[in-house]
């Protein structure tokens, strides 16, 4: 047999065994991970996915992305949605511990409740079945900082500030303070602002929260 003829056949055995290697890490993936049935196994995920990445233990980064994407190609079934801030510091993903598929993310800068963000996360809810919606803000948030400041800004930054303005009513305080305080009113505002969502929180179905990211500590709090 020539070389080409050799080459050839070690081609498709590696190719065969390739196939079943996948085959059977898809299947171990599958078996592994649960989705939940609850808003309160879907929370418990999260804050156990929180408590692997404050630990530098990440099993979602080990996942084989290419069998991930191949399991979620013609259709996503994430549990949880996250109304994030867009700041570079919050990767929503790595600080929860969930990879491809498991997590419906909206980011806007100042994680704010407006028509398009709630329109997301109603598809979230009514649509693709999250049980749990959790709405985070972060430590150092420029947008916040701006708001507080009524700083000029270029272009439509300013925007966001008629936003966020609503939270900071309470007088002076602390950037960081201001927010928690403005991720628990974008949250409150989305009970308030869409039938959808609080008709699903009222039988049951779904949690919606508030909650605080610390980009120093890597914790997440979630906010009364």
């Amino acid at each position: 047999m020539n070389n080409i003829g050799r080459r050839s056949l070690f081609r498709q055995a590696f190719s065969g065994l390739v196939v079943t290697a996948v085959s059977r890490d898809a299947k171990g993936y599958a078996d592994t991970f649960k989705m939940p049935t609850s808003p309160k196994e879907a929370m418990t995920m999260l804050t156990q996915g929180n408590g692997r990445f404050q630990a530098k233990q990440l099993p979602s980064l080990q996942e084989d992305l290419q069998i991930l994407r191949a399991n979620t190609v013609e259709e996503q079934k994430p549990f949880a949605a996250v109304l994030s801030c867009a700041d570079s510091r919050v990767p929503v993903e790595l600080i929860f511990d969930q990879t491809i598929g498991h997590l419906f993310v909206v980011r806007v800068a100042g994680n704010l409740a407006t028509p398009p963000t709630i329109a997301s996360l109603e598809y979230g809810a009514a649509v693709l079945g999250v049980k749990v919606i959790l709405v985070i803000g972060h430590r150092n948030c420029g947008a916040v900082k701006a708001t507080m400041g009524a700083r000029a800004v270029p272009g439509q930054i300013s925007s966001l500030y008629q936003y966020i303005h609503p939270a900071l009513k309470k007088g002076e305080m602390d950037a960081n303070v201001a927010s928690r305080e403005n991720a628990r009113f974008q949250a409150d505002s989305l009970r308030a602002s869409s039938p959808v969502l609080a008709s699903l929180i009222k039988e049951g179905k779904m949690s919606l929260d508030a909650a605080y990211y610390d980009v120093g500590t890597g914790k997440v709090e979630i906010l009364a």
